[in-house]
């Protein structure tokens, strides 16, 4: 009976309204949509708060006007009894009112002249962080590429982005921000133990969120202004690049064109296009962009290391895929505003052709008559059929694009050597391929739309062919000339030849398979030049005296009269 009495009057002189807070009373305010972990007995909580007396509303203490987050464990005494129950099930960012009666708070005593006896305290909370003596680091993977040929092990180096914040979301760094990956070495020192771990087994271009506890993290000093003690760190990272010291040249062959029997060697030259990227495919450099090939020497440190043996034994027409390291590439340094330091560059290339300055002019018969007992020869007049590619099957020309036939002399440098050298020795029907390297074609500098330095493709038909007489002579005799000449050519035997009479007498030479006029040029204008040689006094006729003088003068060049 008397103590129902002393509790009455505790309520009416003391408590007053009070009296009703028998139990923590907890206003959840402000809760976050997610709330992936709430807190439990053992959690370490990092908070902000304010503190209030609940009678007058009176700030008796503030993390806020610290400066610095309040950092406990629930559920060990470290906390007064009515925060050790007001916290739990809390949620990161979730903002509660939690009001303490005295006797879960500081009771009778109350605390050093800041809470006085039996006061009902009000705690304004914002949680910053959970974590765990038992926590581990938690990964996410929220994207990862359909191929993952090799993922990331201890002792490799990695270039990463990522945005780093603290549980409730604060940001505390991004390498975006400063347009650069993060680069370090996986299991060396170089990061902290949770991002060592939390970085093990990914592929590039795989994204992950880690979740590093303080202890694995910056632990009770934290990191400079941006990281608070005691912090558990969240990364959302993008895995850009990795290798190992110990990486050697990779390379996939795509396509081989059937039929390869020639690969490249050191001291070749060769000519290819490529895509250049990085390995989470990010392209830094095309010759295709360039509409150019790129062109280079092998094996002559042209190039960097990776790409002159990666150069070697292919075949024209092929495809590849090379992987080239670092140490391999441009190393630490990279190339400034193109490649970064430490990247793995990946090239697609294609072969469009290669050559040795030794190489001859290759040609290959793909049909011959079966009756060939005449065959093109310096001094000859020819009309050929022709189509001219690069060696990837671009056509630059052919004859069929032309309204006229196609006809030369050979030997008379009216076409390239390589083309010269290819059309000699046919017969009247025959076809060849016939392959000329630059320095029996356009060279390095090309001609046209033949590039510098390719390598020419030619599909070759003797159509017509007409056996000329050597450089500098109109006409000339296939056998011994007429003895005496002049009896010959005066057809009537008046003693004296006009243009009509001459011109009949060279021309019955021919006819005859005697004599032969130079081909491609009209025969009237041939037979009227000889004419005029030989007629010295220009009187329109030659007579014996005339013929003598003439063939005296030239040492008796008779087969050109």
């Amino acid at each position: 009976m008397d103590l129902l009495i002393y509790s009455a009057s505790f309520c009416l002189h003391v408590l007053t309204v009070y009296c009703n807070f028998v139990d923590v009373v907890v206003d959840r305010y402000d809760i976050p949509r997610v709330c992936p972990r709430e807190v439990e007995t053992d959690d370490f909580i990092r908070y902000h708060f304010n503190g209030t007396f609940f009678e007058d509303g009176k700030k008796f203490d503030s993390s806020y006007d610290r400066g610095k987050a309040f950092i406990s464990q629930v559920g060990f005494g470290r906390l007064i009894a009515g925060m050790d129950r007001g916290l739990q099930g809390m949620c990161v960012n979730e903002k509660r009112r939690i009001t303490i009666p005295p006797y879960l708070a500081y009771g009778s005593v109350g605390a050093g002249g800041v809470i006085p006896p039996d006061a009902v305290l009000v705690y304004d909370i914002l949680l910053l962080d959970i974590w765990n003596e038992e926590d581990k680091v938690d990964i996410r993977s929220f994207g990862k590429p359909a191929a993952c040929k090799r993922t990331t092990k201890t002792s490799d180096f990695i270039r990463y982005h990522y945005n780093g914040t603290l549980l409730s979301g604060a940001a505390f760094d991004s390498s975006y921000a400063r347009n650069s990956t993060y680069d370090a070495y996986l299991g060396q020192g170089d990061l902290i133990k949770g991002m060592d771990e939390g970085l093990l087994g990914m592929c590039v271009g795989e994204r992950r969120i880690i979740i590093v506890p303080p202890f694995l993290a910056y632990g009770e000093t934290g990191h400079g202004t941006s990281v608070p003690p005691q912090a558990t760190l969240v990364f959302e990272v993008l895995l850009v690049d990795v290798f190992n010291p110990k990486d050697d040249l990779m390379f996939v062959v795509k396509e081989v064109p059937e039929g390869c029997t020639r690969r490249t060697v050191s001291g070749d030259y060769i000519r290819y296009h490529y895509n250049g990227s990085f390995q989470d495919g990010t392209a830094f450099d095309s010759s295709y962009k360039r509409n150019s090939t790129y062109n280079t020497y092998i094996g002559k440190r042209y190039v960097i290391p990776g790409m002159d043996k990666a150069l070697l034994g292919l075949c024209i027409g092929e495809k590849r895929r090379i992987t080239i390291p670092p140490h391999m590439a441009y190393g630490e340094e990279g190339v400034v505003d193109l490649i970064p330091g430490s990247a793995v560059l990946v090239f697609d290339i294609h072969v469009i052709d290669f050559h040795n300055t030794e190489d001859t002019v290759d040609i290959k018969v793909t049909h011959k008559p079966q009756e060939c007992t005449v065959t093109s020869e310096a001094d000859d007049l020819i009309q050929y059929r022709y189509n001219c590619s690069l060696m990837d099957g671009t056509l630059l020309y052919s004859s069929d694009q032309f309204d006229s036939p196609s006809i030369t002399t050979l030997g008379a440098n009216m076409v390239i050597p390589g083309l010269e050298e290819g059309l000699r020795g046919m017969c009247v029907g025959e076809r060849r391929e016939v392959v000329a390297p630059p320095h029996w074609g356009h060279g390095e500098k090309g001609a046209g739309d033949v590039p510098g330095s390719a390598v020419l493709f030619f599909e070759l038909e003797l159509q017509k062919l007409q056996k000329g007489i050597p450089e500098g002579f109109m006409f000339v005799w296939l056998g011994d000339s007429p003895d005496p000449l002049f009896s010959a050519m005066d057809l009537n035997g008046d003693k004296e030849v006009p243009l009509e009479e001459f011109s009949a007498f060279i021309m019955l030479q021919v006819k005859e398979a005697k004599g032969r006029l130079r081909p491609g040029f009209d025969a009237g204008t041939i037979i009227q030049d000889m004419f005029n040689n030989q007629d010295l006094n220009k009187d329109g006729k030659i007579i014996e005296d005339e013929l003598k003088l003439q063939g005296e003068s030239q040492h008796v060049r008779r087969d050109e009269l």
